[in-house]
């Protein structure tokens, strides 16, 4: 393999630690090592950050372990050149597995270029995708909530979801807060809170809220219906973090809103995950296959199986 860089270190990244593998020397000779081990901590970073400052070395390469690269990644940005890789592209020989042994694997792979680097959006746009992927998480514990207050209603014979498009608009909170206040209360005292074309159902609605509910049916429902507010105010509250942080995008915003189906939601999300610079894709073959959009090719022996294409980028740091 020919060297090309003659100053690289390969850091194999650990949560309480990082093995750092530092080759440095002529590139038509073998290499001088350095191996060094550093705590992650910002104390142990910072001085594995002057470390490689004081050896000339500002080309790294590591893998993309879990979340723990990313702190690495956060503190080393500013003065070295860093490329991230697929741990599944780098692995080494099995049975020859130790923290030193992965660490040089890595820094000799990179010193012969043959690492290909994961797409790092710059920090303005992961502090975005901390966002967007952030609410995509409360919108998720939203809908679970709402579904464990739909099953409780179904145990409790109460049919009103078949007959209200939505239990949780005005008229369903209404009925909810009615069912779970304690009190006896006759159905058609319940479907009475019908507003707007819902009242034309209220027939059905009386048969549908004629069940039989309990104690702790009214319990149970409480608590997720306080857990529901919570969550619906911790969305509003992010959403206007999100409308401030979102501000210097709006004209790419707008421009993604003329997209067929695309709205204001779906538009941050694709800004927060492949940023406003597209000159980091060669093609747009390369930023289909880094979505996931294009299939793969997988041919043995005259047989080929579609599978979906290998992403380019490290889950940990697309989902």
């Amino acid at each position: 393999m020919d060297a090309i860089r003659t100053c690289c270190a390969g850091l194999d990244v650990h949560q309480a630690n990082v093995v750092v593998c530092l080759l440095k020397g002529s590139l038509d000779r073998k290499p001088e090592k350095q191996i060094r081990e550093f705590p992650t901590v910002l104390s142990g970073l910072l001085a594995l950050a002057d470390w490689l400052e004081q050896e000339g070395c500002t080309d790294i390469a590591m893998e993309s372990t879990g979340i723990y690269w990313r702190p690495i990644y956060n503190v080393l940005e500013a003065t070295c050149n860093i490329t991230v890789a697929n741990a599944g592209h780098i692995k080494n020989i099995k049975g020859r597995k130790t923290d030193i042994k992965d660490a040089q694997w890595i820094a000799e792979l990179h010193r012969c270029d043959l690492i290909r680097s994961s797409f790092i959006p710059p920090r303005e746009i992961r502090e975005l995708r901390d966002f967007t992927r952030y609410r995509k998480k409360l919108k998720g514990y939203q809908s679970a909530e709402r579904n464990r207050i739909l099953k409780v209603l179904e145990d409790a014979n109460i049919k009103v979801s078949t007959y209200m498009s939505d239990v949780f608009g005005v008229s369903g909170r209404l009925m909810l807060e009615a069912l779970v206040n304690g009190e006896v209360i006759e159905p058609s005292q319940v479907a009475d809170l019908a507003k707007g074309k819902l009242r034309a159902k209220i027939p059905e609605l009386v048969q549908a809220l004629n069940g039989r509910i309990t104690k702790h049916h009214r319990n149970i429902i409480q608590k997720s219906l306080n857990h529901l507010k919570f969550l619906e105010q911790a969305i509003a509250d992010v959403e206007a973090d999100m409308e401030q942080y979102f501000t210097p995008y709006q004209d790419q915003l707008e421009l993604l809103q003329t997209i067929p189906g695309v709205g204001p939601h779906t538009a941050k999300v694709i800004v927060a995950e492949i940023g406003v610079d597209m000159s980091v894709f060669p093609t747009a073959a390369h930023i289909s296959s880094w979505a996931g959009l294009s299939p793969g090719n997988n041919e043995s022996a005259g047989k080929k199986k579609l599978q979906p294409q290998p992403k380019e980028m490290p889950l940990s740091d697309r989902v």
